[in-house]
């Protein structure tokens, strides 16, 4: 269990981490994630190479080795680095908490989006949100723009945001490292592309477990601060039927919390797929999108709170026990 000063360390910590993501957003040179993804075109390359012309279950291997290279001598490193000096853990830590999150850079991507969405630009506001979806969105109306933007803020709410900071009170820095590396590499090889189906097998699983308890707690955050009984209705009939063990429960009670429609058609790669609904009632528009960022701020807030409070309890309960 962890202590009470270590949970008012953790506390701190996350302060310092989440200024420092407000105050200077996402690194614009030099970004330590270019660096990685990088080395994981290498090993990649390199596993495949030591791997070729292998079956299913050898191609899986690889893909096996290739995520424990990319990501564990990184990890292992920032331990490393924590122990050279009995104060290197604050450096260490916030920094890492820092380049781990992504709270400011998911409000300027949905503010880009949401501005010119409600001037009317629907041109701008199509290019804009196929900067951060993977679907097509040349022929999205309106509404269409506003569900993608929607959609991809409240699940971004978990990958760049809760999950860091999950990860973060398990484990400092290292655990914020890892979740990171290991949903950057889901993006990389996680897609179910004929090159990465059984290659980005691993990578995809591991980011699954890594974000089986953030999601949950992400999910239950939404509908805290939202509509609760209507979020927690839709969590638990409409996540199931999601293709996505995570993103369902995350993005279904972020949808009941806000009050509108989500999931439906949309076009994936030449494809059109139709995907289950999501949350119940209004249409999406500009106002659902800076709802589902209120909700990510709020939350934020609630997080940082809760480990804050936590301590003080502790700290309290140790003092009086004496």
């Amino acid at each position: 269990m962890i202590s009470s000063s270590l949970l008012l360390i953790l506390a701190l910590k996350m302060v310092a981490g989440l200024l420092a993501d407000r105050v200077f957003g996402e690194v614009r040179r030099f970004h330590p994630l270019v660096g990685f993804g990088r080395w994981a075109g290498w090993v990649e390359r390199g596993c495949r190479r030591l791997f070729y012309g292998s079956n299913e279950t050898g191609t899986r291997i690889a893909g096996v080795l290739g995520w424990a290279l990319a990501v564990l001598p990184w990890v292992g490193i920032v331990l490393w680095l924590r122990s050279v000096h009995p104060h290197a853990h604050w450096v260490v830590d916030v920094g890492l908490l820092y380049l781990a999150l992504g709270g400011r850079s998911l409000v300027e991507h949905a503010q880009a989006i949401a501005v010119p969405l409600a001037a009317g630009n629907l041109a701008e506001a199509r290019t804009r949100v196929g900067r951060i979806v993977s679907r097509d969105t040349r022929a999205l109306d309106a509404e269409g723009v506003a569900k993608a933007a929607t959609e991809s803020v409240l699940e971004n709410g978990n990958d760049a945001v809760f999950g860091a900071l999950f990860w973060f009170v398990v484990a400092g820095g290292a655990g914020a490292l890892l979740f990171r590396l290991a949903n950057t590499l889901d993006a990389m090889w996680g897609y179910r592309t004929p090159r990465h189906l059984h290659f980005g097998w691993a990578a995809a699983r591991i980011d699954d477990v890594l974000n089986l308890l953030p999601a949950r707690l992400t999910a239950l955050t939404y509908a805290l601060l939202g509509h609760r009984r209507r979020a927690l209705a839709c969590w638990r009939s409409q996540a199931p039927g999601w293709n996505s063990p995570n993103a369902g429960p995350v993005m279904a009670a972020g949808a009941g919390a806000l009050g509108v429609r989500l999931g439906g058609a949309a076009i994936y790669h030449g494809r059109e797929e139709v995907r289950p609904p999501l949350g119940e009632g209004r249409a999406p528009d500009v106002a659902a999108i800076h709802g589902a960022l209120a909700l990510v701020r709020r939350g934020t807030w609630l997080w940082l709170g809760a480990v804050a409070v936590l301590g003080v309890l502790r700290s309290a309960a140790a003092v009086g026990g004496a």
